[in-house]
């Protein structure tokens, strides 16, 4: 039988949150400015074999079977190498799970249901068991998988999602507490509800990152950017950011800003049916837990 107050405390926490996370996307983030730099994107499996560290990429393909495009722009590449070489001077590996994402990419990610259902279930457990509006879901999902391109850093080519491993056993992942695209009470960088160690590693990870010039994003414990608005917001930089959402060529890597980067890349209409999909696959696998 579960424990209404520990219950309690984790739908308050998740709640919190997820609404800060809404807040930092659209009131600061959303209006932002933006100098794009125009600078390429560079392949990080090329920087890493020139550099001579120890780099884990995600291999599986990406939503609807792209590819992933595991790129950064051309003046985080040193950044990159440096964190990836002081992990490996800590004995772990850093493990790049996902990077630029197209336009494509980004809208279906945000409705893919490996994704989606878990955001559901949790909201659904947030509200009570009540199904929640596509507007609802929409702000829940927004704090999760970037719903509009001007806040999606992934599009911009400035962000990596990743996880760590160790380098003397690189089947195994250091503890953050649960593992990449977790989406619980448990996600947000800071949370409560993992152990000591797990924090402890976060923090590691985090400061680490931050070193070489890569900034956490508060409300997911595997993503970190730079140059974009989110460090430029959570630096209190006052510049623009240098690094927008962008298209790219990926035979010459150079970029184009993307047209209208402020609108959502999922209608209301479309949540609607992707939550409308999630609850027949929860009825077809015996109802939610």
């Amino acid at each position: 039988m579960s424990n209404p107050d520990t219950d309690a405390t984790r739908r308050a926490y998740w709640t919190d949150q997820l609404e800060a996370a809404w807040r930092f996307m659209f009131e600061a983030v959303l209006p932002y400015p933006v100098a794009e730099c125009g600078e390429p994107l560079v392949s990080l499996q090329e920087a890493a074999a020139q550099a001579e560290v120890v780099v884990q990429f995600a291999g599986r393909p990406h939503v609807r079977g792209l590819p992933r495009r595991h790129v950064l722009r051309d003046g985080q590449i040193p950044g990159f190498i440096a964190a990836a070489a002081e992990m490996n001077e800590r004995g772990w590996i850093l493990r790049v799970e996902d990077g630029y994402r197209t336009p494509e990419m980004q809208k279906y990610l945000g409705r893919e249901p490996q994704v989606f259902d878990a955001v559901l279930q949790r909201v659904m457990w947030e509200l009570g068991g009540q199904t929640p509006t596509p507007e609802f879901m929409f702000r829940r999902c927004s704090a999760l998988v970037a719903s509009v391109p001007k806040f999606g850093t992934h599009m911009s080519g400035s962000a990596i999602d990743i996880s760590v491993m160790h380098l003397a056993d690189p089947q195994r992942e250091l503890d953050r507490g649960a593992p990449y695209l977790e989406m619980s009470e448990r996600t947000p960088m800071d949370s409560p509800f993992v152990s000591a160690e797990a924090r402890r590693n976060r923090q590691e990870i985090s400061a680490l990152m931050q070193r070489h010039g890569f900034l956490a994003y508060p409300w997911e414990f595997w993503h970190y950017s730079s140059g974009d608005a989110y460090e430029q917001v959570l630096m209190k930089s006052g510049r623009p950011a240098i690094y927008g959402a962008v298209s790219f060529d990926p035979q010459t890597l150079q970029v184009t800003p993307l047209a209208q980067p402020e609108q959502p890349l999922n209608s209301f209409d479309e949540i609607r049916a992707a939550i409308d999909a999630a609850l027949a696959r929860q009825a077809a696998a015996g109802g939610t837990r």
